[in-house]
């Protein structure tokens, strides 16, 4: 039986329009790079130099984000610190790397979609 990799190539193709909307300001993105981004977007207090596990935490407030209209997380409130904390409402279904990965892709068209109205 051949491999059957599942990409929705609709959702490909507006992710690349997505990033290259966002390149003249931010030059060249992949996708851990806009996860970045919108991480410290929601963060709110501006490009900084992060320490790495800053980093970590901003890709995982970026997810959390991302993935609330879908209902797996609620934004709970921010830390004294001003970060913002998300408790989990419901486990994500079993998807393999390229599943999670249009997952995200497509929340992240969304989010930017979103934004820019």
């Amino acid at each position: 039986m051949p491999y059957l990799c599942y990409v929705d190539y609709a959702v490909q193709i507006r992710f690349n329009e997505t990033l290259k909307k966002l390149e003249p300001q931010f030059g060249p993105l992949d996708l851990q790079g806009v996860l970045f981004l919108i991480g410290v977007q929601e963060l709110g207090k501006g490009h900084q130099n992060f320490k790495k596990d800053d980093k970590v935490n901003l890709m995982h407030i970026a997810i959390c984000t991302l993935l609330e209209p879908h209902g797996y997380y609620s934004y709970v409130g921010e830390d004294r610190d001003g970060w913002p904390h998300f408790e989990l409402n419901k486990n994500l279904p079993p998807l393999g790397a390229k599943e999670q990965e249009q997952l995200i892709k497509e929340a992240v068209i969304d989010y930017f979609s979103e934004i820019t109205q």
